[in-house]
C-alpha cells in the first residue's frame, strides 16, 4: 500500500523536532518548504533543512508561496497532507485545499490564546505561568482552526524566553506523535475552537524591546526576560547609544524601599533605576555603540 504524500512546510527548531520525527517513522516526505537562514538573524537553533538534506528530501525556499507559478507546483508534487510547523509565511487556501487529508499545524501557544508570531515570547512578556503547543487544522484566519491536539508545560517566574522555549519544544513533538497516524487515516478528532476565548498579537522586531520605565516594575522584568539572549534583547538609547539590559532584578537589596522619577538613576555600583512603581537592579547590561557616561539622577528615557 503506498505511504500517504506529506508536504512539509517549517523552519525553527521546532520544524526541525517534527520533520525528524516523520523521517524515523519512514513516513513519506516528498517537500520541504523552508526559508533561507537570514544573516541578521541570530541563528541559535536547528532548522528542519538539515534533516531533509540528510535523507535527500526536495528543499523549496521561495520568498513569496502563493504565486500561480508555486502553487502549480505544490500541485505538482501531489500532497496529501501538508504540515505547517513554525513556517513564516501565511499560505492561500488554494494550497490549503489541495491535499485530500487536509492541512494542519503546529502552533506555540495553547490555543485559542496566543494567535499570531512570536507566541512563547508574548506569553513570557504577560507573564503566563504555562505555555504549549497546539496542532490544529489550517483556515484562512491565522491560528483559528479546529484544534487536533495539544500539551503544555508550567514555566516559572523567572524564565527567559529561550528557556520557555526548551521547555516547551518537546510539547510538539509529543503532540505529532500521538496525532500522526490519524492524520494520515483521515481520522483525527477535530475540536473548534472558542473564539470568544481568543487573544491575537502580532510579530515582534528588535526595537519592540524598548523599556518604558514608567511602566510597573514587573512589567518591565517580563519584557526583560521575555527578549533576553538569545532573542535581540530589552533596551533604552542614550545619545546615539543603545545600552541592551540583559537580565535585572526587580526585589533585590539595593532595590528595596527606593523609588524615585520613572527611568531616574538612583545608583551607579550597583546601577539602580525608578520604575512607576519602585525600582530595579540592572544586573548584565552591554553598550551597542560607545559607552555614555551615566550619573546619579539621571533620566533614562
Amino acid at each position: 500500500m503506498t505511504k500517504p504524500r506529506i508536504l512539509f512546510f517549517g523552519y525553527s527548531e521546532v520544524g526541525y523536532e517534527c520533520l525528524q520525527l516523520l523521517l524515523s517513522r519512514g513516513d513519506q516526505v516528498v517537500g520541504l518548504f523552508t526559508h533561507l537562514d537570514n544573516p541578521d538573524e541570530k541563528i541559535w537553533f536547528k532548522t528542519p533543512a538539515a534533516a531533509a538534506q540528510a535523507k535527500g528530501i526536495p528543499i523549496f525556499t521561495p520568498e513569496k508561496i502563493n504565486t500561480p507559478e508555486w502553487i502549480e507546483k505544490i500541485t505538482a508534487l501531489q500532497p496529501d497532507l501538508i504540515l505547517s510547523v513554525y513556517y513564516r509565511h501565511m499560505i492561500s487556501t488554494k494550497i490549503l485545499q489541495l491535499p485530500r487529508l487536509g492541512a494542519f499545524n503546529m502552533h506555540g501557544s495553547l490555543l485559542p490564546k496566543y494567535r499570531g508570531r512570536a507566541p512563547i515570547n508574548w506569553a513570557v512578556l504577560h507573564g503566563e505561568p504555562r505555555i504549549g503547543m497546539t496542532l490544529h487544522r489550517m483556515v484562512r484566519a491565522p491560528d483559528a482552526g479546529a484544534v487536533v491536539d495539544q500539551d503544555g508545560v508550567d514555566i516559572g517566574p523567572r524564565d527567559t524566553g529561550g528557556e520557555a522555549f526548551r521547555k516547551v519544544l518537546p510539547c510538539a513533538r509529543r503532540v505529532l506523535a500521538r496525532q500522526i497516524d490519524a492524520l494520515l487515516a483521515g481520522t483525527a478528532k477535530e475540536t473548534p475552537q472558542d473564539d470568544a476565548q481568543a487573544t491575537y498579537f502580532s510579530g515582534r522586531t528588535p526595537d519592540d524591546g524598548r523599556i518604558f520605565w514608567t511602566q510597573p516594575t514587573r512589567q518591565i522584568f517580563n519584557l526583560i526576560r521575555a527578549v533576553a539572549d538569545p532573542y535581540p534583547g530589552a533596551f533604552v538609547e542614550l545619545e546615539r547609544s543603545r545600552l541592551v539590559v540583559w537580565w535585572a532584578e526587580p526585589d533585590s537589596l539595593a532595590t528595596r524601599g527606593r523609588s524615585g522619577k520613572p527611568g531616574e538613576i538612583l545608583s551607579l555600583d550597583p546601577l539602580v533605576v525608578a520604575t512607576a512603581d519602585g525600582a530595579m537592579e540592572l544586573t548584565r547590561t552591554e553598550w551597542r555603540g560607545a559607552p555614555v557616561p551615566l550619573a546619579v539622577g539621571q533620566i533614562l528615557a
